[in-house]
């Protein structure tokens, strides 16, 4: 945990934990993994950007950086919704190759950090075989409530004429 890069934080317990920033979309609860977050933003319009794929909403400025957003509720195929007074921004460090970048989620409402037993996350299911890749790294149930882990490298793997440059 302390490079910034590790999957699995150790937790005071002796076992192992992965740490999770949890949010709503669409009613539902998904998290991404909290070493990857690097702030958490109000909503703020972005500026659009041509040819972009669909669901890049454009960018914004943040500290002198242009750092692009994704309607995460577009890119995981889910009904549009107005922004409202709980729509955030969740600014990520995204590993591409060789090169990290920061880039930007939309999400509904921010939920809560969780401690998760490695253990207790199972891989996403397998629907059909494609090039593809699933969004879902895993998925977890605390109670009765499951989180879906998204794979925040594949929320923003775009190949072709329309990838994504912007940092």
């Amino acid at each position: 945990m302390e490079d910034g890069h590790s999957e699995i934080a150790t937790s005071s317990t002796g076992g192992d934990t992965e740490q999770l920033l949890t949010f709503m979309l669409d009613g539902e609860e998904y998290g991404v993994d909290i070493l990857r977050v690097q702030e958490i933003r109000s909503w703020s319009t972005p500026m659009p950007m041509p040819n972009a794929p669909d669901y890049i909403k454009g960018v914004i400025n943040i500290r002198g950086d242009v750092v692009a957003i994704a309607d995460l509720r577009q890119r995981l195929r889910l009904p549009t919704r107005e922004c409202g007074p709980t729509t955030a921004i969740v600014v990520l460090r995204v590993h591409s190759g060789r090169q990290e970048r920061v880039m930007g989620v939309i999400v509904d409402a921010m939920s809560d950090v969780k401690n998760v037993p490695a253990s207790a996350i199972k891989p996403p299911p397998a629907f059909r075989q494609s090039a593809e890749a699933s969004l879902a790294k895993g998925i977890v149930t605390l109670e009765t409530n499951m989180i879906t882990i998204l794979d925040v490298d594949r929320v923003f793997d775009v190949s072709g004429p329309s990838a994504i440059t912007a940092s």
